[in-house]
Order: C-alpha cells, then structure tokens, then sequence
C-alpha cells in the first residue's frame, strides 16, 4: 500500500503520480483529487521542501482544495494540483520544465496546469510547448488570461468587504484595520486596492525590504513577518503560505475576521472551529480566492472551444464570490456551525461526495 494512504489529507484521490526524470532532474508529484465536474486544475507549486513528505502533504491538500474551489466557483473543473521539488537554491531549467510538461501531456487531458507559488508566466510558456493542457498563458489586452495573481487579488478585496459588511455592518472600508500577511502579487494586490478605499493597513512580508517598500507606496505601517498576527486589527488577511491558523496562531489573533488568498490557512479542519468560538468570522480561503483560477480557467475553456473570452466575463464571475460567501456565512449563523464546515459540506455534494 502507497504510503501515502496512511496521510490524514488521503481523502480518496483518483491519482497521485511520483515523476521523476533523470536526465533534467526533476521530481513532482500530481495529485487528481476529483474529475467528477471536469478535468482536474490547479497550479503547479515550485519549492524546495527539506522533507519530501511535506511535499506530498501540499499536493493532497491543495488538490483537495481545488476540487472544492472550483466547484464552488462554479467552473465545469475539477480539482488537481502538482508540486515539483526544487534543490535549497531553487534551480529551476528549461529542461525541467519540458519533462514536467511531458508528464501533464501523458495525463490525457485529465490534469490541467497553472501558475501557483514559484511559478511564472514564463515557466507555463515553457510546459506549453510540451502540452496542450496549460493555462495562464500570455493573452492579448482584454482577453481572460496571463497571470493569476490581479484576479486572485481582485477576489480577496471583494471578499474583505463582503466580510467587514457582515460581520462588522459597514459598507465602507474607511478606517477599517486591515493587517496583511504577504506582499507579493496577490497580497500587493489587495493592499494597493483597500489603500484606494481608505483602509489603514498594516503590511508584512518575509521580505522586509517588500512590505516596506510597499508601506511608503500607501502610506501604510511595516511590521516583522512574524508579528503580523499579532497585529490589533478589524482584518487579518493571510496571503503567503498556509497552515498558519493553528492553536498558537489562533490564539495570537487580535481581530474580528479572517480572510486572505492563502490556500490551506487552517492547520487542520478543527481549527475552524477555533475561530468560531472565539467570534471571529472565516472567510473560507478556496471561496474567497477562486478569482485567480475563474481567469485562467475560462482562458483555458475558451481556447480548447477556439472561442475569445474576454475580461468582463472574468470580473463578472469574480464579482459572484461575495454572494457565495454570504451563504455560507447566513448558514453559519442560522445552523451554528463553523463556516469552513459548512463551505465543505456545499462543495462535497457539488463533487458528488456528499453525505
């Protein structure tokens, strides 16, 4: 029996797939967690982990994770996700990315890439050259498309409103304090956006010289990456890497809502719970930060259809995550139970997993 079965994140995948290519040096893995909706997509993660057996937790929890976000979000996809294994200093080569295209191309169709940490624009023009089933390609202006990461962005700042205006019932984010953990293309993002609404913002980054850099761009405050959670705010928005929110995390938190694009924010499930007892209110991070894979999946749809999809469809859809999470957030209140629970439950039924 694969070891991995005896992982806590194992929850019925239909393939996991080890690739290793001697000759350029790559090793992956590629999770399908469901094709029930459609062909499995997600991102391929690039990132050197000192055990390996971390690397196959992140591939079956964020395939996992896409199974939920894109039925949630509506998109006739499943859910699937890949992790390549980089050395400590993050080499990464052409050839590398040739051989990972070839092991998506030998997938059928079945598993459908992107951009995810790591990743760049460049890299998904290089697997395409090998494989058909890549996405987040360079696209012409106004056309849905190229990188993730503004849409993803656009989403999570929809979301932060929709979530100051339940459970704070405010309709502006005037004055409202929001700390973010992350400065990067999605955690920038969304900081310049609130800026533009007149949110006081608090930035951290591991990268100091970033969330400085991006602090004096909005007149905002800097603190060390590891004192964001401690920050007193109204927001705290996790937009780096996940599995933050555990019993010591938790219990660090100086705010009324949770919600940032971070995949996998909670430790384990029961810390959803955590937070519900304690009154601050959960964004669900696959709900709230589908705008990115809305994007590339419909450029992807689009172009196996041969049809244009322009951008206004994308923001659209991106403008439809508020209302999901104000369901599952009014069923939290009325049933009593912790809204990630919930969020789970509605996506397991849309897989056909439900109880």
């Amino acid at each position: 029996m694969p070891a991995f079965w005896n992982e806590p994140d194992w929850d019925e995948h239909e393939r996991v797939e080890v690739v290793h290519d001697r000759t350029s040096g790559l090793t992956a893995i590629i999770a399908l967690h469901s094709t029930h909706l459609g062909p499995g997509a997600g991102g391929t993660r690039f990132w050197h982990y000192a055990d390996p057996a971390g690397a196959m937790r992140d591939a079956l929890r964020l395939s996992r994770g896409m199974s939920y976000k894109n039925a949630m979000a509506g998109l006739p996809m499943g859910g699937g996700k890949a992790v390549v294994l980089l050395d400590k200093d993050g080499k990464k080569t052409k050839a590398m990315l040739h051989a990972f295209g070839d092991a998506v191309e030998a997938m059928g169709g079945r598993y459908v890439t992107a951009e995810d940490v790591g990743a760049t624009v460049a890299d998904m023009v290089a697997i395409a050259e090998r494989t058909s089933h890549v996405c987040g390609l360079p696209v012409g202006e106004g056309d849905a498309g190229g990188d993730p990461g503004p849409f993803t962005a656009m989403g999570i700042y929809h979301g932060i409103k929709a979530a100051v205006a339940h459970k704070l019932e405010k309709d502006s984010m005037e004055g409202v304090r929001v700390a973010i953990q992350g400065c990067g293309s999605v955690g920038g993002g969304v900081a310049k956006l609130l800026a533009k609404d007149g949110a006081v913002l608090t930035l951290s980054d591991i990268n100091d010289d970033r969330a400085r850099a991006l602090a004096a761009e909005l007149g905002a405050e800097a603190v060390a990456a590891d004192q964001v959670m401690g920050v007193e705010c109204d927001v705290f928005s996790p937009n780096a890497l996940g599995a933050i929110l555990d019993d010591a995390g938790i219990a660090g938190l100086d705010c009324a809502i949770v919600a940032g694009g971070a995949n996998n924010q909670l430790a384990r499930p029961e810390h959803g719970a955590q937070l519900h007892e304690r009154g601050i209110l959960y964004a669900p991070d696959y709900v709230i930060n589908a705008g990115g894979i809305i994007n590339v999946s419909l450029e992807y749809l689009c172009r196996q259809q041969g049809e244009p999809c322009d951008i206004d469809e994308v923001r659209k859809r991106i403008a439809q995550i508020p209302g999901r999470l104000k369901a599952i957030w009014n069923e939290s209140d009325a049933c009593g139970r912790p809204s990630n629970e919930v969020a789970d439950a509605m996506a397991q039924t849309l897989i056909g997993r439900g109880a």
